[in-house]
């Protein structure tokens, strides 16, 4: 009964990480979850919900065993931790991300920085292929982050749409749900619902995010089960080109090399509290397993 507890207690954990890094553009939660050794067992869980077992079952109205599939103990626990994370930081973020700025990109930084060479280890081999499905995630996810952001609407359908498409960059390491919300022209938009509790944008982009995230899901699912060495290194491109948009040094929005001063050591300061808790979560998870 403890061994569930604290297995329960460290799965919320684990989704309030995701759900802190899931609010700042340019962090990825498939990223946090990544790191947190739990990205394949998420989305293995997610997946069972399109299932063809699944669906069968409710059409053939034997929903009490449809609903015995999913992994519900996993997915409550991770999910309270996600949208725990985002009801308490969305506000406080918002705040670093207005004045201290440096000071969050350097910590994220330092976290995606060295959780790379974690998840390349993954890879059991790196064949040529492997290598050039790095190559390709790296540049698709540089371009990505350069992106300018446009204006868009805020009708229902269009916040559904922003909703499954940011659930699905949320879940890939290296590209951040928030950061394409910027893109979309809804990030402060979606940020200023969940702070003011505006439930009728909050229910659309919800929906969105529900359908989304089923069926990529299913298709990230499938990747990991016929080419998960060529998949890992393909998300462990996207983490190293989204590093475009965290660095902590910029001119108005262009990156820039800092001169070294006061500032710069306490950025770098921030870098390394950030590496160091990746190292420490890959060495208390190595000791585990």
């Amino acid at each position: 009964m403890i061994h569930i507890a604290r297995r329960h207690i460290g799965l919320f954990l684990r989704g309030f990480c995701m759900g802190a890094a899931d609010i700042v553009p340019g962090v990825s939660g498939g990223t946090m979850a990544f790191i947190l050794g739990i990205y394949e067992e998420l989305i293995d869980a997610i997946a069972l919900f399109g299932k063809k077992e699944f669906w069968s079952d409710i059409a053939r109205g034997k929903i009490h065993h449809a609903f015995t599939l999913p992994k519900w103990g996993f997915l409550i626990s991770v999910g309270s931790g996600i949208l725990f994370a985002a009801a308490l930081l969305a506000a406080p973020l918002e705040h670093l991300l207005e004045t201290q700025p440096t000071a969050v990109w350097s910590f994220f930084f330092g976290l995606v920085f060295v959780s790379i060479f974690v998840v390349a280890a993954r890879v059991k081999k790196w064949i040529p292929r492997r290598v050039i499905a790095l190559i390709f995630g790296c540049m698709a996810a540089y371009v990505l982050v350069g992106l300018v952001p446009v204006q868009t609407p805020e009708a229902a359908w269009f916040l559904v749409l922003c909703g499954a498409i940011t659930i699905c960059a949320m879940i890939l390491p290296g590209v951040s749900g928030a950061f394409l919300l910027v893109l979309l022209g809804k990030y402060e938009f979606v940020l200023s619902a969940v702070n003011n509790r505006e439930l009728g944008p909050i229910v659309f982009i919800g929906i969105g995010a529900v359908v989304g995230l089923v069926i990529f899901s299913q298709v990230l699912g499938w990747l990991f089960a016929k080419y998960h060495d060529l998949t890992v290194a393909l998300l462990t491109g996207l983490m190293i080109g989204s590093l475009r948009k965290i660095w902590p040094w910029k001119m108005d929005t262009a990156n820039i090399i800092p001169d070294w001063n006061g500032d710069t050591a306490q950025v770098i300061g921030f870098m390394l509290i950030g590496a160091l808790l990746v190292i420490m979560v890959e060495v208390t998870a190595k000791k585990r397993s």
